[in-house]
């Protein structure tokens, strides 16, 4: 056995199980998703403005969120139910940990933080999203 198959064996990250999912794995979008790209055409046209997949730093931490209301310091991440562990849709994984991470640095960093699965209904995502302004 080579060492570097041996080593993937041992290894704790889950490789893919063939080149057609590794492809498919690849192929998966990082931004302007269906329900990302909804979601800010409905706050868009609710005369809300913001900046999308912007960059926030804090203490200990560099992200990018998918929408990001800067001066009410408001990050919103519309998350796939794959790959961050939807209880419903997803599957554990290791996703799960760093968007606790990240959650619990800004929000020690004074962000409000909105996430959002990918099947929430638009409106209803609107309406969360507003309400963490609101409360700005």
């Amino acid at each position: 056995m080579g060492r570097t198959l041996q080593s993937k064996r041992l290894s704790r990250y889950p490789f893919p199980s063939s080149a057609a999912v590794s492809a498919a794995m690849r192929a998966n979008r990082k931004r302007d998703t269906g329900p990302e790209v909804r979601l800010r055409s409905l706050l868009h046209g609710q005369g809300l403005r913001f900046s999308a997949n912007a960059e926030v730093s804090v203490p200990g931490l560099r992200v990018r969120a998918d929408i990001v209301f800067r001066r009410l310091e408001v990050a919103v991440f519309v998350d796939g139910c794959f790959w961050h562990s939807c209880r419903w849709h997803g599957t554990r994984q290791r996703v799960a940990t760093r968007d606790r991470k990240v959650k619990r640095l800004l929000t020690r960093a004074g962000w409000r933080v909105v996430r959002l699965w990918e099947h929430v209904p638009p409106q209803r995502a609107v309406d969360l999203v507003r309400k963490a302004l609101v409360v700005r």
